[in-house]
């Protein structure tokens, strides 16, 4: 079995309300004014408490405001050696 790194960068235009929040593990997250957190490391999910349960949204609306946000992304893809 090996390894892959795949490594995501996104640059996005995001409203001047959200900030920037850990979890108690040290987790980057993105808090939203609304009371919810986002974690946007694989597909956007979302929270009530960074500590708990995250989930996808089944809002397609949620979803596409999220990414008409991304004003660019980079892919890499490396297999690693152990």
């Amino acid at each position: 079995m090996k390894k892959l790194n795949v490594t995501i960068q996104l640059e996005m235009s995001v409203p001047d309300d959200w900030e920037l929040a850990q979890t108690s593990e040290g987790t980057p997250v993105v808090k939203l004014p609304n009371g919810q957190f986002m974690d946007v490391a694989i597909e956007p999910l979302f929270a009530t408490d960074p500590e708990e349960t995250w989930s996808s949204t089944e809002d397609e609306d949620v979803l596409n405001d999220i990414l008409d946000m991304v004003d660019s992304e980079a892919v890499a893809y490396a297999f690693v050696s152990e």
